[in-house]
């Protein structure tokens, strides 16, 4: 039988990780996380990391296994799930990917460009000037040294920003040259579910979801990685709000709400990228085990 890999994505807040595990008992097969913060340990109230429970119900991979000091990123993501799967397919015809960052799922469905590892000293550099100068900075640096990228690229992203300069300082050609594009074949099929619900259920189902995670425990997560909140890992939503009420610069009831504004805007944010994507069958989770298509 022809291996399968079923991709549930969708924005945060939708339902996936259930629907995954339910998915994922109905075909008694692992699951693998798609997603770009919960791949860290220590935070995963912030990262809405399946619970322990759950985690006990179907096996999870990719899960906490960072530290968070620890760089990581797309391709290193699709070259752990490529590696991962011919284990899993022993088990199982098929597995399923959980998660809404996109380009980890691209990676694994898509396949990403090769790229060469960035060396600790640029990037210690860059996270230095990024510290001292701002954003701005960095953003001045790209537009000189990599004028194509910078036209196309989110310019509010940091993630991508930084990584964008640090590949042009190691490697001293522009970013954008070392980005093909070209799809890669896999050696299984792909099934790609795509999970949504009317705006306001959506929204309303995101603000519980804030309101449960500072009754989880929330902010006495901040305060434990506060020490460490210059770190990458540690630049999410959930977190930046609490260590800014930390800083003396936001009250509490201020960065509950401003959590909850944000999460919406990550939300709509991962709904435009992933309504570009035409192989997505969109559904809402109630109805996902009697349409999946296997």
């Amino acid at each position: 039988m022809e291996k399968t890999l079923i991709v549930i994505t969708g924005p945060t807040g939708v339902g996936k990780t259930q629907v995954a595990i339910e998915v994922a008992q109905r075909l008694q097969c692992h699951i693998i996380s798609a997603d770009s913060r919960q791949i860290y340990r220590d935070i995963p109230i912030a990262t809405a990391a399946p619970t322990a429970r759950q985690l006990a119900l179907v096996p999870h991979h990719l899960v906490g296994f960072k530290a968070l000091n620890e760089s990581y990123n797309a391709w290193q993501f699709e070259q752990d799930v490529m590696a991962l799967l011919p284990s899993l397919w022993q088990e199982s015809d098929y597995a399923v990917l959980c998660g809404g960052s996109m380009m980890y799922v691209d990676a694994v469905c898509n396949g990403i460009d090769d790229m060469p590892s960035v060396p600790p000293e640029v990037r210690t550099a860059v996270d230095a000037q990024l510290v001292t100068q701002g954003l701005a900075c960095l953003l001045q640096e790209l537009e000189r040294l990599d004028p194509a990228y910078f036209a196309t690229v989110d310019r509010r992203n940091v993630h991508r920003v930084k990584h964008a300069v640090e590949m042009c300082r190691a490697t001293g050609k522009p970013f954008s040259s070392m980005r093909t594009g070209q799809r890669k074949e896999r050696p299984f099929k792909v099934v790609k579910v795509g999970l949504t619900l009317e705006r306001p259920l959506l929204f309303h189902r995101i603000n519980s979801r804030v309101d449960a995670m500072m009754q989880a425990g929330l902010e006495e997560e901040a305060r434990r990685t506060y020490p460490l909140r210059t770190l990458n890992s540690l630049n999410t939503v959930g977190l930046k709000e609490m260590y800014a009420v930390f800083d003396g610069t936001m009250d509490m009831p201020t960065a509950i709400e401003r959590i909850k504004k944000n999460t919406r805007v990550y939300a709509k944010k991962q709904l435009t990228w992933f309504r570009r994507d035409a192989q997505l069958l969109w559904m809402q989770p109630h109805e996902c085990l009697e349409r999946l298509p296997l």
